[in-house]
């Protein structure tokens, strides 16, 4: 039996005593896929009705019949049933003293069509550079979007960002200023339509639209901020070609390196680092970014940031280290601050696996590449626990990578282990339980 229930007080001075009503709901009412009660009910080629959200999740499994009849559909047209979703409101309304909500009616889903005419309105608006015509279009989008997620998929299908994308270029070019309003609408847009196709790139990567969204970062409130540098991070993440072209931009490393020492907003920290991260990975970056980076004393700040930082932040700050240690200049920054090793060693098996094998390559890497401090590093390692851990981390299992890493380490520092060793057992306590 399908039913709504609610517990009824028996005495209206205050007796505890309940008694309890059911309330059966009709069956043509509920969706035969879910069986709940049917919020927007549609009707297929088959003649049989569904709830649209099931039997969209349905189509899109790649199922090719009715679920009900079992019948192959003659097409996947969706006629709305006005009739029944009526009766259901009202049947709704009837039963409110139930605690049954009234469903709202709801908005006819947008079709490739409307999607496509809005497009070569923008496309139009964007050759004659008509702000205002541009910025209804965008809006218009904006609104389908937050409308229904069936709208949002819809509009990514129709390559939407490619679009979009060339218009913030073609207003950033123009002026910042001027059509900042357009420009902020466009980013909001974008950053529901990760990940961007290749042509979405090549235009929110050109140098009119890097300068925009840096500008955006030095003037725009918190939220525009936020949608820059998602951008930003997706861009760079594509290709982190771009991280060097964006490096060249006056100003934007000192500005990252603020978001990080003085944080306006979680995202926006961990979109920093994400930026900074692709920015000194890339195979072709040159020793001139990590060198500004690590001039601000970046290390000291992300170790200081690691201590008490929640897993995703501690990851990204952690690949950080990671990657400027792989300059004479980033090491020589660790080898200077005395929370590297020890911080480094606390959130092995800590964290998670990522943030492991990032704390694991550090150490290899001090450890490795630094003959003047070889024996200083493996003997701080050993006092902090560094064999312990790494021992158990073998054991337990890790990739292969990290396994040579750890396996190199441990005969290194076995010279050293006489009386040197320190294990905190807070660290152990854990030992069967997965990251």
């Amino acid at each position: 039996m399908f039913s709504w229930r609610r517990r009824k007080n028996t005495d209206r001075h205050g007796d505890k005593g309940q008694k309890q009503k059911e309330l059966e709901i009709p069956s043509h009412f509920l969706c035969p896929i879910t069986l709940d009660l049917m919020n927007d009910p549609v009707t297929l080629s088959s003649g049989i009705t569904y709830d649209r959200e099931s039997i969209n999740t349905w189509l899109e499994d790649g199922n090719f019949t009715c679920p009900v009849t079992n019948q192959v559909l003659r097409n996947f047209d969706q006629i709305p049933n006005h009739s029944l979703r009526i009766m259901i409101q009202d049947w709704c309304v009837e039963n409110r003293n139930y605690g049954v909500e009234r469903i709202p009616t709801p908005r006819i889903p947008v079709t490739s069509q409307e999607v496509s005419e809005i497009l070569f309105g923008i496309m139009d608006s964007n050759r004659r550079l008509d702000q205002c015509g541009c910025l209804d279009s965008v809006r218009k989008i904006k609104k389908w979007g937050m409308e229904s997620e069936r709208n949002r998929r819809c509009i990514i299908a129709n390559e939407t960002a490619g679009v979009l994308a060339a218009a913030f270029d073609a207003f950033a070019t123009d002026s910042f200023e001027r059509n900042a309003n357009l420009l902020e609408e466009i980013l909001c847009v974008l950053n529901w339509m990760f990940p961007l196709a290749k042509e979405a790139q090549l235009y929110l990567g050109s140098q009119s639209s890097l300068h925009c969204m840096v500008w955006f970062l030095k003037c725009g409130d918190i939220s525009v901020k936020q949608n820059s540098m998602n951008a930003l991070q997706e861009l760079l993440s594509c290709n982190q070609q771009y991280g060097e072209e964006l490096a060249a931009i006056n100003g934007v490393n000192e500005m990252l390196f603020k978001f990080i020492k003085d944080p306006i907003c979680p995202s926006i920290t961990k979109a920093s680092l994400m930026v900074i991260f692709y920015m000194v990975s890339s195979s072709s970056s040159n020793e001139k970014i990590k060198s500004e980076f690590l001039e601000m004393d970046l290390v000291s700040l992300l170790l200081e940031t690691i201590v008490e930082s929640e897993r995703s932040l501690c990851e990204r700050a952690l690949g950080v280290v990671d990657k400027l240690c792989d300059s004479k200049q980033g090491r020589e920054a660790a080898y200077n601050d005395a929370l590297a090793m020890p911080v480094l060693v606390k959130k092995i098996l800590r964290v998670s696996e990522l943030a492991t094998e990032y704390s694991v390559s550090t150490i290899w890497k001090l450890s490795k590449y630094g003959k003047d401090h070889e024996e200083r590093v493996l003997i701080e390692a050993l006092q902090v626990g560094a064999f312990q851990k790494l021992l158990l981390l073998i054991q337990v299992g890790c990739g292969d990578e990290t396994k040579e890493k750890a396996t190199e380490l441990l005969k290194l520092m076995n010279p050293y282990r006489a009386g040197l060793e320190c294990i905190d057992s807070v660290d152990f306590k854990s030992l069967k339980r997965s990251f």
